[in-house]
């Protein structure tokens, strides 16, 4: 199997450098690649001890950050190394400076998986979430060097509960332990035989609750708010795009809106602009302007969508139109926010909660979407109601951190 994986692996190298000449996201995704040797190189040193994360992409990133900080404090000595899979993380986050290095994590080769092993010769590694690359997790089992598996989340219908699933299974042989998210990844991992598993829960939690210790003021919000009702659009797709414009244009509601699109490539936005009838402003267009006397926001520029929600009365967050479905709620949630989502959030376990407590509301159509918003809009009694259910869901679910730390910390 393994001959035949990395026979696909090379067949697929080829046919992504293609892709690249057509798509500017693969091009980065290749080129991103063709210097991490040279990095490594020039920034660890062979005296140097290490710790390496992976995260497939941002969402994994900010999941594993309570963690990396955590480690570092713990391991003052060590460089932390961090590499990434997609460039929809590295690109945003490979200036980040909790990490040592920032990189592209090579291609999972098995020359790749040796040569990245020796020049980083981590003491620990920690894969967050999920990717299971099964050169570099059979070269770190050579090597014994001590792997972990955080936040962990497993689901039947993944190649490992498959009949046809052995190769995959071997790969998670090579984690010494699994800190998994809840009950049902523990019950799938222990009929495998696995039990060097722990429910620890969600770092993300963590993530978000840190949050609040921030400063998360920004004036051009506050200045274009005006102590108006406020509703925060955040992560948008075209899907989300077209009922939330449609309201947008329609009600004689007393309300602002903020929107964050997920894809801010320029046409679309200008496209977005100029479907609303409202007036409108972009962000990149906000200096020397009175925001005030705006109606629509459009944040053109990423980064800064966290502490945008700290100022919403009402948030919708987008994805819940498409696959594999909605996007980050937790966020809006630690502010004590009520959440609109659309139907399809059943991969995501604290969308589901929060949609069963009724802290978050999903919607399946235009007039949804309307009485919705309306529903909230009117009444500040089932705003404050809703909202203090997701900021209690969050406070209740922090601490995955502290026992991932615990467990190893104590090794």
């Amino acid at each position: 199997m393994f001959f035949l994986y990395n026979l696909l692996l090379l067949f697929a190298s080829q046919i992504v450098k293609i892709a690249a000449l057509f798509s500017p996201k693969i091009k980065l995704f290749v080129d991103g690649r063709k210097t991490v040797f040279q990095t490594l190189e020039s920034k660890i040193s062979s005296s140097d001890k290490t710790i390496w994360f992976h995260a497939a992409s941002l969402g994994e990133f900010e999941q594993g950050l309570p963690v990396i900080e955590k480690i570092k404090i713990q391991f003052p000595n060590h460089k932390i190394v961090v590499t990434f899979f997609s460039p929809s993380g590295y690109e945003v986050r490979k200036n980040n400076t909790i990490a040592d290095v920032t990189v592209y994590l090579p291609l999972d080769t098995k020359s790749n998986a040796q040569r990245f092993l020796k020049l980083i010769h981590p003491d620990l590694v920690f894969f967050i979430k999920y990717e299971y690359w099964p050169n570099y997790l059979n070269e770190l089992k050579k090597l014994e060097i001590k792997t972990y598996l955080i936040s962990g989340i497993f689901r039947e219908n993944q190649a490992f509960f498959k009949w046809y699933g052995s190769f995959y299974r071997n790969a998670l042989k090579t984690f010494d332990f699994f800190f998994v998210q809840n009950e049902s990844s523990k019950l799938l991992l222990q009929k495998l035989g696995f039990n060097n598993v722990k429910i620890s829960g969600d770092t993300r939690f963590d993530r978000v609750v840190s949050i609040l210790e921030r400063d998360n003021s920004l004036d051009f919000i506050k200045e274009f708010k005006n102590n108006t009702t406020t509703i925060v659009i955040g992560s948008s797709w075209p899907k989300d795009e077209y009922l939330l414009v449609n309201y947008i244009n329609q009600t004689t509601e007393k309300v602002k809106f903020i929107i964050a699109p997920h894809n801010i490539k320029a046409e679309q936005i200008q496209e977005l602009k100029n479907s609303i009838s409202k007036r409108v402003i972009l962000f990149s267009e906000k200096e020397n302007i009175d925001l005030s006397d705006y109606d629509v926001l459009i944040v053109d520029t990423i980064g800064i969508l966290t502490k945008i929600y700290s100022y919403a009365d009402i948030a919708y967050v987008g994805g819940g139109f498409g696959n594999p479905g909605v996007h980050n709620i937790l966020e809006p949630a630690t502010f004590g926010i009520p959440i609109i989502v659309g139907p399809n959030f059943s991969h995501f376990a604290e969308a589901v909660a929060l949609v069963h407590q009724q802290g978050c509301v999903s919607i399946a159509n235009q007039n949804e979407l309307n009485d919705a918003f309306s529903n909230l809009i009117s009444n500040e009694d089932i705003r404050h109601e809703k909202g203090h259910i997701c900021s209690t869901f969050v406070q209740m679910n922090k601490g995955a951190t502290d026992v991932i730390l615990k467990h190893i910390c104590n090794k």
